[in-house]
């Protein structure tokens, strides 16, 4: 028997940015097709004509990009896919498991609240079930329910899930302005697209009874459903702006790299027995279903930025270089990813967490002139003027400011001093980064340069007042 080729999608509304929650959703198909050889499509779910915008579209494709996040077939847009709705529409009214309904929305409400006061579900009642209504203005088509039975829910992630049909209506598939509702658009988009693999958030799991309805009503197989529970704040309700949860391009913008970004959304609610840190290309061998957990995600935003750091610890200095040129532009600096910029990047990739923090503990090294902190000025006090000035006079006579040549001439400074390193080493380190805190004293000098490190050492000696 021939294996089925797996076709996930992801089908994002273009009502706001890409979001931790929808990046992983995502990432969950994309990494699943790949994993499996499959195939992945990007669907625009834009129907809302309201909030859907251009901007949000352009926001969220430049967010999967930057993911790395590519797609084999797409961007669909249902906006343009109108024509194709009707025709299913049509195909259920041709058959009976759909009609045409001429209730309001008032009477509707009013339908529920009777319902309710009765003490049975508040659903739509069926008036117009039976009546056999012709197409024409301010008319609704209403999908056909079996008003008896179970709809069963086959779930990998939640397992059997069953449904009484009682509990369901006759839901509107197309509403009086001809456009589809969510639950009908998706199915059609699903089958037309031939997507036999759904893996979603489990928010959805109320709407996929519905579905798979219409499934059965249209004559087609049902896909493979995966609900995955949601993402959590650290307050275990669900992730929102609140939580300093923030779009996508936000954590670009802040100096995440997206290999981290991905690591951490998919350990989510996935796992592999117990590793943490994961490439790209681990991600997608070893990916599967069976693994994502039955337990919300509780997003932490420490723990990424830890996993950040890990990640740019594991990136080559030649790639970093490059990612780093953004952040550096930032601060105003235009500078090129060379020798210098690697040498730089060296003394600061065990203490960076992010690239913006890259980019900051760099500024030193291409400042014109220093400004001291408070911490850091305090250091710079008359008791250790003549040291200075005699460590700048013997770092004069180096031909060569290799870190052991200069490194000796500390030693001999300290001899005739009587002081030990670290007594020498910080109002250095103070006068040559303004900080208290900075990469190691003899790495920083070796990279700023002779004729840097002095006139650094000039303008500190004449602040030691």
């Amino acid at each position: 028997m021939t294996k089925k080729k797996i076709i996930t999608r992801f089908p994002p509304s273009p009502t706001g940015h890409l979001h931790v929650g929808g990046a992983r959703t995502a990432l969950f198909n994309w990494l699943y097709a790949r994993h499996t050889k499959g195939e992945f499509v990007l669907r625009i779910e834009d129907t809302d004509r309201e909030r859907s915008t251009k901007e949000s579209t352009d926001s969220i494709l430049e967010a999967l990009k930057w993911l790395g996040i590519d797609w084999d077939h797409g961007p669909y847009f249902q906006s343009e896919r109108l024509d194709i709705y009707q025709k299913y529409a049509q195909k259920l009214i041709n058959t009976g498991l759909a009609y045409y309904c001429s209730c309001s929305p008032e009477e509707v409400t009013a339908m529920r609240k009777s319902a309710m006061k009765a003490g049975q579900n508040p659903k739509y009642d069926g008036t117009c079930r039976e009546k056999g209504l012709s197409p024409g203005p301010n008319l609704v088509i209403r999908f056909k329910c079996p008003v008896s039975g179970v709809t069963m829910l086959p779930d990998i992630v939640k397992g059997h899930i069953t449904i009484q049909n009682t509990e369901l209506d006759d839901f509107v598939i197309q509403r009086t302005d001809q456009t589809p509702t969510y639950n009908f658009a998706v199915v059609v988009d699903d089958i037309t697209m031939k997507i036999n693999t759904i893996i979603r958030g489990d928010d959805h799991i109320s709407n996929t009874p519905k579905q798979i309805q219409l499934y059965h009503a249209l004559g087609h197989p049902l896909p493979d459903y995966a609900h995955v529970p949601m993402v959590l704040g650290h307050d275990r309700v669900r992730l929102s702006k609140r939580h300093g949860a923030a779009s996508i391009i936000a954590y670009r913008e802040m100096g995440y790299l997206p290999e981290a970004l991905i690591n951490y959304l998919v350990r989510l609610g996935w796992s592999h027995g117990d590793q943490e840190f994961f490439t790209r290309a681990e991600l997608i061998e070893n990916f599967n279903l069976e693994n994502i957990g039955n337990s919300p995600g509780i997003f932490d935003s420490a723990k990424l930025t830890a996993l950040n750091a890990d990640h740019i610890k594991k990136t080559p200095l030649t790639e970093l270089s490059t990612l780093l040129l953004p952040y550096l532009e930032k601060t105003g600096l235009a500078v090129n990813a060379d020798t210098k910029l690697k040498n730089i990047i060296k003394t600061l990739i065990n203490r960076s967490k992010t690239l913006e923090e890259m980019a900051a503990g760099a500024l030193f090294y291409f400042a014109d002139s220093i400004s001291y902190d408070k911490k850091a000025a305090k250091f710079l006090k008359p008791a250790i003027k003549e040291a200075l000035e005699l460590l700048k006079k013997e770092l004069e006579k180096l031909n060569d400011f290799e870190p052991e040549n200069v490194e000796q001439t500390f030693q001999y400074v300290m001899e005739q001093t009587k002081l030990k390193l670290g007594k020498i080493a910080q109002p250095m380190r103070a006068a040559l980064t303004g900080k208290t805190a900075s990469p190691g004293i003899f790495e920083i000098m070796e990279i700023l340069g002779k004729e840097k490190v002095l006139a650094r050492m000039d303008a500190a000696i004449m602040h030691c007042v």
